[in-house]
Parts: C-alpha cells; structure tokens; sequence
C-alpha cells in the first residue's frame, strides 16, 4: 500500500502535468506549488521529482492526446531530424520532451550540439541565413543557449564544449542522434 506522501507526490505530479500540457507551463516547479493549491494540500508538501512530472506527462497524452497529440509531436520530431541534419557537424543530440514524447504544443525542441565555443555555431546559423537569438536568463558558467523560431516549435540549441558534453547530468535522460530519430519516425510512419 502506497503511503500518504507517496499518494500527495502522485495527485500533485498528475495535476501538474495537467497544468502544464493544457495552460502551455514551463516552469516545473511553479506547476507543482500551483498544483499543491489546487489539491489544498499543506505548502510543506513533499513535491514529485521532474522524472514524476515526464511520467504523469506521458500519462496524460495517453489518456487525452490521443492522433492530435502523436502528430504534433510527429511534426516537433520532424523539425527536430531537419536540425540534426543541418548542424551535423556539432554531434548533435536531440533531447528533452520532444525525444521522450512527452513534449506538450508548447515545448521546445532541444538539441544539445559540441562545440569549441559557440561562435562556431552562431558562424553557421548566419552563414545559413538562420535567424536566431540568444536564450535570455541562461545562467552565467551555463552552457550557452541560442533559440530558433520555427513554424512548428522554438528550437533550443545547447551549446556544450567537449568537456561540457562528457560531464552533463541526467544520463538516463533520452536522448537521439539522427539516425535514432529517423528510425524511430520511420517505424511510425
């Protein structure tokens, strides 16, 4: 039997993600207090981790996205392989929601690239001619962040040195090359 904390982490995780794939939230933590309030649960309650929050997401795609959801995502995906592709040359790594399939209309479609300095990729966005803009609010020893407006999603590019790129946390976090997307888009297809 699930203890009473354990229960408070499940109902919070569920409507948080409720908040955030409906009103379009970004930030976890303001979903998981507003969530709290919600529920009108005490403030001092135990708050479900983000892995908790990606599986009350996948949940509640399952049971209310339905063909809407799976070709919006399709499409975040599909914008996603025409960016690997395009920025091949810095191993890039798709990761985050759009990877995972919990992404709601409103994630951003993260891709993590390598690069000696992230000049080297604003160089081949300009010479591109891709608009592009600095991520405000990116903390100052971070990874640089630069952001990409599309018809179908904000594309964020994570700019990691090599070194950066072997010590990023989350391993367990999904991640896929292009050739990992391609297959996987095939195999909906």
């Amino acid at each position: 039997m699930q203890s009473r904390d354990a229960q408070n982490r499940a109902r919070i995780a569920d409507v948080a993600a409720r908040l955030i794939a409906e009103h379009g939230l970004s930030d976890w933590s303001l979903a998981k207090r507003k969530a709290v309030r919600q529920l009108m649960l005490p403030e001092r309650t135990a708050l479900p981790g983000d892995d908790e929050i990606e599986t009350a997401l996948a949940a509640h795609h399952a049971l209310f996205g339905g063909d809407e959801h799976a070709e919006m995502l399709r499409g975040q995906r599909e914008e996603a392989l025409e960016w690997l592709h395009i920025l091949a040359a810095f191993d890039p790594m798709l990761a985050g929601g759009v990877a995972a399939g919990w992404a709601t209309e409103h994630s951003e479609i993260r891709i993590e690239l390598v690069a000696d300095d992230s000049k080297e990729v604003e160089l081949e966005l300009i010479n591109g001619n891709v608009a592009y803009r600095i991520a405000p609010g990116v903390a100052q020893h971070a990874a640089p962040e630069l952001l990409i407006e599309t018809p179908r999603g904000d594309v964020r590019l994570i700019v990691r040195t090599p070194i950066g790129a072997r010590q990023r946390g989350r391993r367990d976090e999904v991640r896929m090359n292009a050739h990992a997307l391609a297959a996987l888009l095939a195999g909906e297809g």
